[in-house]
């Protein structure tokens, strides 16, 4: 009889060193501000946020056939109507803003095709028929095949629509967020009045943000900010008698302090290399803010061999917390497990709020411990969203759509470095399942209970430092029957069946010991116990004696 064929499994990528922070962002507020400095900043912000939207319609209408003609001839336009560096940013921002679009456009592309494959594979299957893990079967009853079968033709009437536009480089942008748009339809949804909506709405359309140019002074023309915290904002023309400083400028009332890398910014305007601001107003707390940034080259990552040589904390990222484990170098863990929890429901807020605040308990700890890294998951559930694949299992898409995996990548990255440790992104594949299988049972004792999720960890943080996933390790080279041959050699990464345990053999593994070492103790006399034979008298066994001696 034919042995059952063994599940294939995918290869596994390496594990890497992610690349370091390549900008830096800080924000303060703008306290005490007057009743003339805010309406000087509504004013300004609603008059360049209308040229934003006249630039951005018009780069919009050019699509694929704009070059540095139109470029210019937009620039030089909205330069009559503010100033050349205001028209400057003005036009860096649209551009900025129609790519990020069209690369929106590429991902919705992708989307659409990998539904339109689902479901085109499912209709083809038979009514009923049972998938396997690498394939969906066919839809449970006619009702539901007849309904996926009309959003298959929606779906391919998308794509179509998405791939001409593509084509003729049309994309659909709303300054302001295509949200807060629809927001009017479900007011009540929103929990918003109609008054509410328009200030939210006409806030986030504002344009007050200048880009920075090193040369100048403190790195900045447009919108300065001075070592002693004074902020002033180049007017455009059409409101420039509303200046009250010279140039055409206006100085607000207030004072800026950034607590956070302060020093790194007043560095940098000391030496006038160029910091970019952005100014805008939260409506709902009534706050007005000014955000500070910068590039600085991309920080050299550590070679993977010496992030591993002071050992690994192994990280599993779920829905509502962080699993940390500690493993040295050999991959042993060390200590006990650890938990860093987190609440995502509520506003965007308080989840950023909560990641933040999640990591910061994590990178603190993991630079107690020693090490010099962090293996964290690189986990892209961009393909494990869709309703196509995972049907009626809403509540499983719901709880992997919560998990923060592209906010995490971003974030976990920049604070790393701040604490001078590094990431070491690996494979997803098998973490938990291989975790749960080698590591959950004996990692669990009386006083111990370990979890999935804390053997996962321990799975990921193996896999980062190199070694397999599994327990099993072979014994000194000097105590295997075959010295160092072959016979010990461990199997390679793509041989199947090299996560099992190994067949039983009778006999201790070392081999120093004989089979058949229990059953000789067993009938073996204590030599602390008093000799009794001396005490009974001795009888010759006539089994021992031979044909003579028995006869004579």
């Amino acid at each position: 009889m034919a042995e059952p064929e063994k599940k294939r499994l995918r290869t596994t990528d390496a594990p890497f060193v992610a690349l370091g922070p390549s900008g830096v962002a800080i924000r303060d507020r703008l306290k005490r501000l007057t009743p003339e400095d805010e309406t000087v900043l509504r004013l300004v912000g609603e008059h360049l946020g209308h040229l934003a939207s006249l630039d951005l319609k018009t780069r919009c209408a050019d699509g694929l056939a704009h070059t540095n003609d139109t470029w210019a001839a937009r620039k030089q336009r909205l330069t009559t109507a503010s100033s050349s560096r205001w028209a400057g940013a003005i036009t860096k921002a649209t551009h900025d803003q129609w790519a990020l679009s069209r690369r929106c456009q590429l991902a919705h592309i992708q989307s659409l095709e990998t539904g339109v494959r689902t479901l085109m594979h499912r209709l083809s299957q038979p009514i009923g028929a049972k998938g396997t893990e690498r394939a969906p079967g066919g839809y449970r009853s006619k009702g539901e095949w007849f309904h996926k079968s009309r959003r298959l033709t929606a779906l391919e009437h998308r794509l179509d629509q998405a791939r001409d536009d593509r084509e003729n480089g049309v994309v659909h942008v709303v300054r302001g967020g295509r949200r807060m748009l629809n927001n009017r339809h479900n007011l009540a949804a929103a929990r918003l009045t109609e008054i509410e909506r328009r200030r939210r709405w006409e806030a986030e359309r504002w344009f007050l943000a200048a880009d920075g140019e090193s040369g100048k002074l403190f790195g900045n023309e447009t919108i300065r900010v001075t070592l002693d915290g004074e902020v002033s904002i180049k007017l455009p023309a059409p409101l420039a008698h509303h200046a009250n400083a010279r140039h055409g400028r206006y100085v607000l009332a207030c004072r800026v302090a950034f607590a956070h890398r302060g020093r790194e910014w007043a560095d940098r305007i000391t030496a006038n290399r160029a910091v970019a601001y952005r100014i805008h107003l939260d409506v709902a707390r009534g706050r007005w803010y000014l955000t500070a940034s910068w590039q600085r080259p991309v920080a050299r990552t550590i070679p993977l061999e010496t992030a591993r040589a002071k050992g690994m904390v192994g990280v599993d990222t779920n829905a509502d917390h962080f699993a940390a484990y500690r493993l040295d170098t050999h991959g042993n863990p060390v200590g006990e497990p650890i938990r860093f929890p987190y609440d995502l429901s509520g506003s965007a807020d308080h989840r950023d709020a909560q990641i933040r605040h999640a990591l910061t308990r994590l990178l603190h700890w993991a630079k107690g411990c020693g090490v010099a890294a962090i293996a964290i998951e690189d986990l892209d559930f961009t393909a494990e969203k869709t309703r196509e694949k995972h049907g009626r299992r809403k509540r499983f898409r719901q709880l992997i759509s919560g998990m923060p995996t592209g906010k995490l990548k971003a974030r976990i990255v920049s604070m790393a470095a701040e604490q001078g440790l590094s990431i070491v992104a690996v494979d997803p594949a098998y973490t938990s399942l291989w975790g749960d299988q080698h590591w959950r049972k004996p990692l669990t004792s009386n006083k111990r209970k370990t979890t999935r999720h804390d053997a996962a960890s321990v799975a990921i943080g193996r896999r980062a430092l190199g070694h397999p996933i599994r327990r099993r390790t072979a014994p000194p080279p000097h105590h295997r029957s075959d010295g160092v041959g072959h016979r010990t050699v461990q199997a390679d990464r793509s041989t199947r069946g090299r996560e099992e345990p190994r067949p039983r053999i009778p006999g201790p593994r070392t081999r120093c010991v004989q089979p058949d070492a229990e059953r000789k103790r067993a009938t073996r006399t204590s030599k602390t116990v008093r000799d009794v034979r001396s005490e009974q008298e001795w009888v010759q066994n006539s089994l021992l004696l031979t044909d003579e001696e028995r006869w004579a």
